[in-house]
């Protein structure tokens, strides 16, 4: 969520999906998605899609005696490897913060419209309310409205942006983030270990790490097989960290060998993922994978997702202890900040992003 200066940009009139859904008017052409991106649904026939991510037990690793966390290491590391994806129970944050969490979250896109505009989202910027990554007057829309806040550190904050309702918003994304942002420390420490990597040499490498919220809330929509919640992407993160409201509809769905699956979610569970940040660092041992939102015709859908980052101060590339001749280095050395910048000045288009980071070869003869 890097600050990027702008220059005006002509992204069109953008409708908000709330206000569409309560008008029960047709749903625009800007949202309507092309035959070959239009989403396969999940539905009780077709169950046999939903994916089991594999599930780590965090206490396991942080309590478990050497038996208990060399195996749920080589589970972490399987989970990193060949999916990308993983959720965690028993992560150790209080479960009454994560329905505070929820419930705040839930009450601001409850807000009437226009107290919700007074935090609008500035075209080409991922701050406040509205729709992130809209660069131009004929670009598809996601059925989804966002509310996104830079959390960490304080310089990324705008408080303009920080809402007045609902009562304890603030100090509950506060407290909720502080304890998210000590898991993600936690799980870089593992992920360092499962690739032998001595001491906690990626938490000491990310610097003051920049942390950011976003909630998405996406409302049952009438043709939820014409549209998509959020378009496919990888996330510029190291770590991305979900919760998804209880009840909610199933909508996170992963590139998962060339087939898109559905992500059923254990209630009280949270879902992890790698960013673009871990592949580079890795140089591809971990791999950022592909992900988007379907939506619902009758349910309505409430995730709040973490953004964890190094400093935009820190030089970032492929890892020496992972580079060696059978496996050569795969992407450039790059400043954090510049690639922050070039992810939020981008459309959400898969991997695309990746391509700034990676060494071009040259196999013509």
């Amino acid at each position: 969520m890097a600050p990027v200066p702008i220059s005006p940009l002509k992204i069109g009139h953008i409708d908000d999906v709330q206000e569409l859904r309560k008008s029960k008017s047709k749903i625009p052409e800007r949202f309507l998605r092309d035959i070959t991106e239009r989403p396969t649904l999940v539905t009780p026939e077709s169950s046999s899609s939903l994916s089991d991510i594999p599930i780590i037990d965090f206490s396991k690793l942080s309590k478990g005696n050497k038996d208990e966390l060399v195996s749920e290491l080589v589970r972490l590391l399987t989970a990193c490897e060949e999916w990308g994806f993983f959720q965690v129970i028993n992560h150790g944050i209080e479960l009454s913060l994560l329905d505070k969490m929820e419930k705040v979250a839930k009450e601001f896109f409850m807000l009437p419209f226009a107290e919700k505009q007074k935090y609008p989202m500035a075209p080409g910027t991922v701050q406040g309310y509205g729709q992130a990554f809209v660069f131009s007057e004929d670009q598809k829309l996601d059925w989804c409205n966002m509310f996104a806040l830079g959390v960490e550190p304080k310089f990324m904050r705008n408080p303009k942006l920080w809402p007045t309702k609902p009562e304890n918003f603030s100090e509950t994304v506060e407290a909720y983030s502080s304890e998210v942002r000590k898991l993600c420390q936690s799980l870089l420490k593992y992920i360092g270990m499962t690739l032998g990597l001595k001491g906690d040499v990626l938490n000491e490498m990310f610097g003051v790490a920049v942390q950011a919220v976003r909630m998405n809330y996406y409302p049952p929509c009438s043709r939820p097989d014409l549209v998509l919640g959020l378009s496919p992407h990888s996330d510029g993160s190291a770590l991305t960290v979900l919760q998804e409201r209880k009840g909610s509809s199933i909508g996170l769905q992963i590139l998962k060998d060339n087939r898109w699956v559905s992500v059923q979610p254990i209630p009280n569970a949270l879902v992890i993922n790698i960013g673009d940040t871990i592949e580079v660092l890795t140089n591809g041992k971990y791999k950022s994978v592909e992900h988007r939102a379907v939506t619902h015709k009758h349910k309505d859908r409430l995730s709040i997702v973490t953004f964890y980052a190094p400093s935009y101060e820190i030089e970032l590339g492929p890892m020496p202890e992972l580079v060696d001749e059978n496996n050569t280095c795969k992407f450039r050395r790059y400043n954090h900040g510049e690639y922050s910048k070039h992810y939020v000045t981008n459309k959400l288009q898969g991997k695309k992003t990746l391509e700034f980071a990676k060494i071009q070869t040259n196999n013509s003869n």
